[in-house]
């Protein structure tokens, strides 16, 4: 049997077989357009900070403004940085991993092989940016939401060969059916 020739840049399939070992095709976060915020915020109590130490009012001390700032950057800066840089998603060619959690770290898988439904969902401002949220389902299992992914269209793509590539190489490896002997 002979390799198929690959159309598009879809990957080669191995010889029947073959084993074929788990490689990370991409990994990606969320778009980091959700850090704006948290970085305006670092701004201002940079700037507040600045402006305000050694100027207080008679009752407050620096020690206080310091702590202040120090809150509000672990609350509203430090935070949400923390759970941007937490949340990533895994797609391999054997299946998708999806990690998440700062202090309780969850993960959650969903295999090529079983095969499932891509559903991809994009608002007006991830239209803007080249971004979207797809949706896997395969039917049995709660759905996987990978939201606000940069270059979703690729990812969607690459899902899609992944699946396709996965099911041709399961078909393969099943055993062929045993044929009864030919009567005489």
């Amino acid at each position: 049997m002979t390799q198929p020739a690959a159309f598009g840049g879809r990957p080669l399939t191995p010889a029947p077989g073959v084993p074929t070992p788990e490689l990370r095709v991409a990994r990606f976060r969320s778009h980091a357009r959700r850090l704006v915020w948290p970085s305006l915020v670092l701004i201002a109590v940079a700037g507040a900070v600045g402006f305000f130490y050694g100027n207080l009012p008679a009752p407050f001390e620096n020690w206080m403004l310091l702590t202040a700032a120090a809150v509000v950057l672990f609350f509203l800066a430090l935070w949400p940085f923390l759970a941007w840089w937490a949340r990533t998603w895994t797609i391999t060619t054997k299946r998708v991993i999806a990690r998440s959690g700062v202090l309780i770290p969850r993960r959650r898988e969903l295999t090529h092989v079983r095969g499932y439904s891509i559903q991809l969902k994009r608002g007006l401002i991830q239209r803007l940016w080249g971004a979207g949220t797809l949706v896997l389902a395969n039917g049995v299992d709660e759905p996987m939401h990978l939201s606000n992914i940069p270059s979703v269209d690729l990812v969607n793509e690459c899902l899609v060969d992944q699946v396709e590539v996965s099911q041709i190489l399961a078909h393969r490896e099943l055993p062929l059916p045993q044929q009864p002997p030919a009567p005489a």
